[in-house]
């Protein structure tokens, strides 16, 4: 009987009782993982912050820490790749060249900039460097259009570097940008002594010559109207000394100055006193204390009767009751004698400007009017008093 036992239990397993083991063990491995306690993994990288915690590691950043934030693996880096008693100066301005190449291919120029300025700072003997970063510093103010800057950067490569086509042609394109066409032409001349046959130069070269030629005629224009200005200027102060208007502060004709005859009120800048065939023309300006108007007339001629300005102003839009006429009104100044001066509008503009105690103020002849025999002129008069 035992030995029957024996014999069975030997036998080999059949297929159909191999599957349903397997099927058994499958089973109980799943119940055994679905009863482990379930936990989020937190020891690595949020998927959705995996570019923020490399661009943390030393090797892969590309900004600069806070100083407070730097890791010792980062300064230990640092120390190496900018530690001046750890490399050789050409070996720093080749890093800093490098950090100012990678912020300029991701067009970060202002930080491509301070990389080469700091390059630049070492003072290498290299010239080849030096040049490199002259001439790459230029190309990162070109994109910021600081041409001004572009040119003296381009220039300093080429002081490194006289064969350095790139450096030379952005100086001729800088140059071209601030209107130094002159510059532009000598360094368009200096490439075509080996290049020839660039079309892009030459068309630079004639452009630089047509604005060269375009700037000096708009020059020689501008001298031409400085200079006929200037003549205007000498013969109005020339003819108001001859013809003794007293003019305030001016104690010397010597010290007469077209500066100090500027009309001085709002939008009157450009009808200072001038001169046309010889006749001074005046901004005279009419108050009218009644109302608190005025009146601004830009150019009156000196020979000229006072009364033909007031017919052309008169009858007032605000007059209602028609009281201001030639015939109905008293004209006075505010003498230098702090005194109201009562005059004859039938005289010329050139004649009252002479009359005792007149004394021209910012450059404009000015006058009351007031209706003759009113309480408004009584007023005006008794406010003097």
């Amino acid at each position: 009987m035992a030995e029957e036992t024996k014999s069975d239990a030997k036998r080999p397993i059949s297929d159909a009782e191999r599957l349903e083991l397997c099927q058994k063990l499958d089973q109980e491995l799943d119940d055994f993982i679905n009863s482990l306690e379930r936990k989020r993994y937190t020891e690595g990288w949020q998927e959705d912050r995996w570019e923020e915690e490399m661009d943390k590691h030393p090797f892969f950043m590309k900004s600069n820490p806070n100083a407070d934030e730097i890791s010792p693996l980062a300064e230990g880096l640092a120390k190496l790749k900018y530690d001046p008693e750890e490399n050789t100066p050409l070996e720093l301005a080749t890093s800093y060249k490098e950090d100012g190449n990678f912020n300029f291919k991701h067009k970060n120029y202002r930080l491509a900039i301070l990389g080469y300025t700091e390059g630049i700072k070492v003072r290498c003997d290299d010239a080849e460097i030096n040049a490199s970063l002259y001439n790459n510093r230029a190309a990162s103010h070109w994109h910021l259009k600081n041409y001004r800057s572009a040119l003296f950067d381009s220039e300093k490569a080429l002081s490194f570097n006289a064969n350095h086509a790139k450096a030379r042609l952005r100086a001729a394109k800088s140059a071209f940008e601030v209107a130094k066409y002159d510059t532009c032409i000598e360094h368009c001349q200096k490439l075509l002594e080996t290049q020839s046959k660039d079309k892009d130069v030459v068309e630079l070269l004639n452009t630089a010559k047509k604005k060269k030629m375009i700037k000096e005629r708009d020059e020689r224009k501008k001298n031409r109207i400085h200079l006929k200005k200037n003549e205007e200027k000498e013969m109005v102060v020339k003819a108001i000394i001859e013809r003794g208007i007293k003019i305030s502060n001016c104690d010397d004709a010597d010290d007469i100055d077209l500066s100090k005859l500027e009309p001085c009120l709002p939008g009157a800048e450009n009808s200072i006193v001038h001169i046309e065939d010889g006749i001074l023309k005046w901004p005279v300006l009419f108050l009218y204390p009644e109302y608190q108007m005025t009146d601004f007339v830009k150019a009156c001629p000196e020979n000229v009767p006072l009364t033909n300005q007031l017919e052309q102003l008169f009858p007032a839009p605000w007059d209602e009751n028609d009281k201001y006429k030639c015939s109905t009104v008293n004209i006075y100044f505010e003498g230098y004698d702090k005194m109201p001066h009562v005059v004859n509008p039938s005289k010329n503009l050139g004649e009252l400007l002479l009359t005792k105690y007149f004394e021209l103020k910012a450059g404009t002849p000015a006058f009351f009017v007031l209706p003759r025999g009113s309480v408004i002129e009584s007023r005006f008069l008794e406010s003097y008093l």
